[in-house]
């Protein structure tokens, strides 16, 4: 089983012990920025929210700005060299126009909008962002999301955790990011010019995730630095190119 130790301090206000150190600990600490647009009377469902933000992770990653020479490749190297830390962060009105901005690249999903920043380090956020609210992104599918379409990436999502919208965007990031390692040029390239599709939905039993994370399939094990205990599994990336 391929997994990554990973971190994300996203919404949250229930922070359990540090987990025990890592290597990679030792390493300047970056974030990735990322923030949803929620207005008081018309937020996006939270399915929409999750996609959205795994499809924003992907497309920071495969943006030609964070790769060879690119303004923010160097960004993107120092981040990944460490933890792969997310956090994600809300903002509306006035909030948004701001954050909206700031150098970065807005995704929008089927009402869902999630705009990604390069990385920053852990005490450097733009006074834009850092003034965001991160607790609190709480959000709810108005009906129940319907079967991922075959052939399909899906990230499946734990479900024995709970975890707060907020957590789960992070977490569904870093299960696209796990993938998008894991893909040769080739199927990188095709799932760009697609539009990076995919989906993401919980596992819908104990039985099936336990088939999802023993097998070849990339797997989040998070760091526990917020809401669930240090070296859970979260998310698994199943992509039918890496099945077997």
């Amino acid at each position: 089983m391929a997994d990554w130790a990973s971190v994300s301090s996203d919404d949250t206000s229930n922070t359990p012990a540090r987990p025990p150190a890592d290597p990679r600990d030792d390493a300047p600490q970056f974030v990735l920025p990322l923030v949803v647009h929620i207005e008081k009377a018309d937020p996006p469902a939270r399915t929409d929210a999750l996609e959205t933000a795994a499809r924003a992770v992907l497309e920071i990653l495969a943006d030609e700005r964070s790769n060879g020479d690119g303004e923010w490749a160097e960004a993107i190297r120092d981040w990944q060299d460490a933890r792969i830390r997310k956090v994600v962060r809300r903002a509306r009105g006035a909030e948004w126009r701001r954050a909206s901005a700031l150098p970065g690249i807005t995704v929008t999903g089927e009402r869902a909008e999630v705009r990604v920043f390069p990385p920053v380090p852990l005490d450097g956020w733009p006074k834009d962002l850092v003034k965001l609210q991160v607790s609190g992104t709480e959000l709810d599918d108005p009906a129940a999301p319907s079967e991922p379409a075959e052939g399909t990436p899906v990230l499946w999502l734990n479900p024995e955790l709970g975890m707060s919208a907020g957590k789960t965007m992070a977490q569904a990031g870093h299960g696209a990011q796990l993938v998008w390692w894991r893909l040769s040029d080739a199927q990188r390239t095709s799932w760009r010019e697609a539009g990076f599709p995919l989906s993401v939905r919980t596992a819908p039993s104990a039985e099936r995730w336990a088939e999802l994370t023993t097998g070849d399939l990339p797997v989040v094990r998070d760091a526990g630095f917020t809401e669930i205990a240090p070296g859970s599994y979260t998310v698994a990336g199943d992509f039918p190119g890496l099945r077997g």
